[in-house]
C-alpha cells in the first residue's frame, strides 16, 4: 500500500513540477533556471512545513506523512529530502557529518552530471 501512495503523490508532485518549471520559463525566460530554484526553494519550503507542522501536532498518520514528504515532495524535487537530512543532522548535533553531507553531495552530483553528460557526448 505504501508504494502506492508513494507512486499517487509523486505523479502529483512531477505534474506541478512540470507545471511551474514551464510557467516560469514563459513568464522568466529560459536563460538562467528560474524554475528549477523556484521548485526547488519552494520544495524545501514545504518539506519544513509538513515536518513541522506532524511534530508540532504529534500527527502519526505515516501514510499521510509519506504521501506528501516522499510522494508529492519527492516528486516534486528530491532536494527538499535533501535539505530536510542536512538540517536533521544539523540538529542533532553532528555539524560535521551534515557540512559533509551538504558538500560531498553537491559537488559529487555537479561532477556526475558534468562527467556522464560528457562522456554521453562522446560516445553518442
Amino acid at each position: 500500500m505504501t508504494y502506492l501512495i508513494v507512486f499517487f503523490g509523486a505523479g502529483i508532485g512531477g505534474a506541478l513540477r512540470q507545471f511551474i518549471g514551464l510557467a516560469a520559463t514563459r513568464e522568466l525566460g529560459g536563460g538562467f533556471p528560474f524554475g528549477t530554484l523556484l521548485i526547488n526553494i519552494s520544495g524545501s519550503a514545504v518539506m519544513g512545513l509538513v515536518v513541522g507542522v506532524f511534530e508540532a501536532r504529534n500527527m502519526q498518520s505515516e501514510a499521510l506523512r509519506t504521501f506528501l514528504t516522499t510522494g508529492v515532495l519527492g516528486g516534486y524535487t528530491t532536494f527538499s529530502t535533501f535539505s530536510l537530512d542536512s538540517v536533521t543532522l544539523w540538529e542533532r548535533g553532528q555539524h560535521v557529518a551534515s557540512f559533509v553531507y551538504v558538500s560531498v553531495t553537491l559537488v559529487a552530483s555537479f561532477a556526475s552530471v558534468a562527467t556522464v553528460m560528457m562522456l554521453a557526448r562522446k560516445w553518442t
